[in-house]
């Protein structure tokens, strides 16, 4: 029997059906946070906007090393921080901050700049720099099938599983005493597939969507450099308990 989040899910993306270009995500943006750093709370509010806007796909890393300061941020992984440190060797960077926004993949601005971030994603968006790589998902019996359309290059087929929101109360560090929620939190990320620039349909078992408290899944097609450091963003999709996007 499947549990009671999977067949909410099964139902969103068996309705949704195909999207069109009009609404088709217009880029991605990840924004690395963390609960004990005072600088986030601004750009988690400005993210907040992001998610609520409904144009981009919002994804949240928080990562774990200003645990140090006495707060362990109930959210951060080492991924998450590892994938934050990636970003930052593919853009030739010899360290990373918080809070930064990584847009498409491509390029960073300061999380909480909200106009730049939205002047980053329509900027690629007209220079063909956007998710030009159309991706949709559907469950089929007991197979999650991801569609992917042709283009060029290859590029890996990267499930971000995130919780939709998740109100702490931080108790200790540079935010002691407040109480912020935080929308799209990444809890884990796991590449199932590659592409090679070919259509493409990659069916997987049901079973990668049988995680426990399973909100939300995005689904990236995301290049890579020649060391395995995450880059380009090509196409995106998400599906939600309940929706789909």
């Amino acid at each position: 029997m499947l549990p009671r989040m999977l067949i909410s899910l099964v139902a969103a993306v068996v309705s949704a059906g195909p999207l069109s270009a009009a609404d088709a995500p217009k880029g991605v943006v990840e924004l690395f946070t963390a609960q004990g750093c005072a600088s986030c709370p601004p750009a988690d509010a400005a993210f907040r906007k992001l998610v609520e806007d409904g144009k981009v796909i919002a994804l949240a890393y928080h990562v774990d090393y200003w645990n140090y300061l006495g707060w362990a941020d109930t959210l951060s992984s080492k991924e998450n921080t590892e994938r934050q440190y990636g970003y930052a060797r593919t853009m030739g960077r010899a360290n990373v901050y918080t809070p930064q926004v990584v847009v498409n993949g491509r390029d960073h601005v300061a999380g909480a700049d909200l106009g730049a971030i939205d002047r980053k994603v329509d900027d690629y968006a007209s220079e063909g720099k956007g998710l030009q790589i159309p991706i949709s998902a559907q469950m089929n019996g007991d197979e999650l099938e991801i569609k992917i359309g042709a283009g060029q290059g290859k590029a890996s087929v990267v499930m971000v599983y995130f919780n939709r929101e998740k109100t702490i109360d931080v108790e200790k560090g540079e935010n002691s005493g407040k109480k912020i929620a935080y929308l799209n939190s990444v809890s884990d990320v796991e590449t199932v597939g590659m592409w090679d620039g070919k259509e493409a349909s990659l069916k997987l078992p049901a079973s990668v969507m049988q995680k426990p408290d399973l909100e939300g899944c995005a689904i990236l097609l995301q290049s890579s450099t020649t060391d395995g450091n995450p880059a380009a963003i090509l196409g995106a999709t998400v599906v939600m308990a309940g929706k789909s996007i």
